[in-house]
């Protein structure tokens, strides 16, 4: 263990914040390592932000100091919402993305001429969002990136801008980068308002002024619980997919967008999931908490609440094959109950942990700055509110040996300029591409994006081919074929009006946390009209609650959210009922077991059961086939 004196003379910053020592702060911090990491792992900022010392953060941000570090998954912005204090946030924020906007504009032109040497071409990206989340797929949305590459010229289109107000956000926009040797400009078109937003980039920033964020910024992340996403990168193995009956199986192939491709499978993929309310007060938990059968679905259920393995059974009991991520229901939040729904074959679990730091005092001096000294949990700062959530998928990777497009050299700065248009999924689809995978061009591969969402992106019409595009042609040369991109593509219309030049870009609301919880608000909204009355007494299951409970009248809901509870109502009350006398709805029942609902989404309702039935019947039939095979083997022996 360290002495005070080594420690003092190792990490000088660190030990005037821990003594709240400013004025030896000021004086030491241009004289020593600003980003200097502690055996915790964390910078002076780091910690600071940790032990809430706002006049040393204060200090520390105007030696512009790193305020986008990150610590076992914690960004800054993190734990200052955790530490609850507004001014310690809003100083933090308003740092953070004065950072974030230096680093773009430096960093997009020299990504653009990174790209000036790779080959020209034009390829669409499709990502289609999905959830295991029953009838919730239907208001998971889909776009396409059409992505355009001349020289050091870039257009990126797109009509899926995000995720606001619990809704996705919809327009028809595109983005053009076009690089020079030292600069670049960004043009942001409206194609709904015909406006047009233009963006100087510079490695010579010059003097940048900070833009405080907005108040209600920093209430609704005071307001919200703190969660971050992360897939464990280092422990997924990739094998390749088998296909045909057993004893006569062989590797799996498909073909994607006419690319003859291999199909693997990614194995030991791990979510994980963390969320932090030492922020909050026991009322905004409990209403952050609220028990509703939605909530259940969604596997954000207090621990001691529902019976979500049952509901996970049942719904296995109805659903068709699993998809990436199905089952995931099961052990959520659920005090060791955590063990896969039965019969689920998609290797979705998850597991549950909870832990508190303890206060500074707790924690010597010694043995913070010891590495060889384990806290056991303990750490310094405020009291930790935190439950961790892993969740385990199989998800799929379709990789083509024979593809005109490089990987390295094409689509990963392509990747990167979709990152700074503020799409933290496209950041989860670079991370999970950039791993080591087997050889071969992506065409197709499935990523988890949330514990309630995942995505799945196919690349297709590389160089037109498939589908003519506008100003985008090919030329046969021999044994390969040059995509040719106009330099129209590049051009702003002219009749659009252009809103100014020059204009400092506001970093929206990307990160992990915020987006986690808007979706899963818009989901868990939409079950108030399952009005349920949370009671820490009772445990209940969820089709106690369902059976209980009227629909709430079209007067409190949009239309939209009023059918889908009615949907979701009927479609579970159904299984429930299926499950208790053993059999499937009659195809002869009049209304398909879904009297209250829009005659389209009913027959859209019957038409899904009758796909489901089908697909047992051809299971039962390749079970059938596997026993005969299996007899058939044991005989000849």
């Amino acid at each position: 263990m360290r002495s005070v004196e080594e420690i003092k003379a190792e990490y000088p910053l660190h030990w005037h914040i821990w003594h709240n020592e400013l004025e030896q702060l000021q004086a030491a911090i241009d004289q020593n390592d600003k980003e200097k990491i502690d055996p915790r792992g964390r910078t002076p900022l780091m910690l600071a932000v940790r032990l809430a010392n706002l006049p040393c953060v204060k200090c520390l941000l105007a030696a512009k100091c790193n305020a986008t570090y990150e610590h076992e998954g914690w960004s800054i912005v993190q734990e200052a919402v955790c530490t609850g204090d507004v001014d310690i946030l809003t100083a933090i924020i308003e740092v953070r993305d004065l950072q974030r906007h230096v680093q773009r504009v430096t960093h997009v032109p020299k990504l653009l001429q990174h790209l000036l040497d790779a080959p020209d071409f034009y390829i669409e990206m499709k990502w289609e969002f999905t959830s295991w989340v029953p009838l919730m797929s239907r208001l998971c949305p889909s776009d396409t990136y059409k992505v355009y590459k001349r020289g050091a010229n870039v257009r990126i289109d797109t009509t899926l801008l995000g995720f606001d107000n619990n809704t996705w956000q919809r327009g028809n926009r595109s983005y053009i980068f076009k690089g020079a040797k030292e600069t670049a400009t960004m043009i942001e078109i409206d194609h709904d308002t015909n406006e047009v937003m233009v963006e100087e980039m510079s490695s010579d920033i010059g003097d940048i002024v900070a833009i405080p964020p907005a108040l209600g910024t920093v209430r609704a992340r005071l307001n919200a619980p703190v969660i971050t996403n992360n897939i464990e990168m280092d422990k997924i193995s990739f094998e390749r997919n088998k296909c045909g009956i057993w004893g006569w199986r062989s590797e799996k192939s498909e073909v994607i967008n006419g690319y003859n491709c291999k199909v693997y499978g990614a194995s030991n993929v791990e979510f994980v999931t963390k969320t932090r309310m030492d922020h909050l007060s026991e009322e905004q938990i409990k209403n952050k908490t609220a028990r509703t059968p939605l909530h259940s679905l969604l596997g954000i259920a207090d621990e001691d609440y529902v019976s979500p393995a049952d509901a996970a059974a049942a719904l296995k009991d109805r659903s068709p094959s699993p998809r990436l991520g199905e089952g995931s229901i099961a052990g959520v939040e659920n005090g060791g109950r955590n063990s896969p729904a039965p019969g689920n074959q998609s290797n979705g679990s998850s597991a549950c942990a909870s832990g508190t730091s303890t206060p500074k005092s707790s924690v010597t001096l010694e043995e913070y700055f010891s590495q060889e000294v384990d806290l056991h949990g303990r750490d310094v700062g405020g009291p930790k509110n935190l439950s961790t959530k892993v969740q385990r998928f199989r998800a799929n990777l379709w990789l083509a040996e024979e593809h005109p497009i490089r990987l390295q050299e094409q689509v990963l700065p392509i990747l990167d300029l979709m990152s700074t248009m503020a799409s933290p999924h496209v950041s989860k689809l670079r991370d999970f591409i950039t791993m080591q995978l087997p050889a071969g061009f992506p065409v197709k591969v499935e990523i988890p994006l949330f514990h309630v969402l995942n995505a799945c992106i196919t690349f297709g019409n590389v160089f037109a081919l498939t589908t003519p595009v506008d100003h985008v042609a090919t030329l046969q040369e021999q044994d390969r074929v040059t995509c040719l991109v106009d330099d129209r593509c590049f051009d702003i219309p002219a009749h659009y009006t252009n809103r100014g030049s020059d204009v400092r870009r506001q970093i929206p609301l990307d990160e992990d946390d915020m987006l986690q919880y808007a979706i899963e608000q818009s989901l868990v909204e939409t079950s108030g009209a399952c009005g349920v009355d949370a009671r820490d007494d009772d445990k209940v299951d969820i089709w106690e609650v369902l059976r209980g409970q009227n629909v709430v009248g079209s007067d409190l809901l949009p239309e939209d959210d009023e059918q889908l509870q009615r949907v979701l109502q009927e479609s579970l009350l159904g299984a429930h009922a299926n499950l208790q006398s053993g059999s499937p709805a009659s195809d002869d029942d009049d209304d398909g077991g879904f009297r209250y609902v829009d005659p389209d989404l009913a027959m859209a309702m019957r038409l899904s059961q009758q796909e489901q039935r089908k697909f047992e019947l051809e299971r039962q039939q390749e079970q059938e086939m596997i026993e005969q095979a299996l007899k058939l083997s044991l005989q000849e022996h």
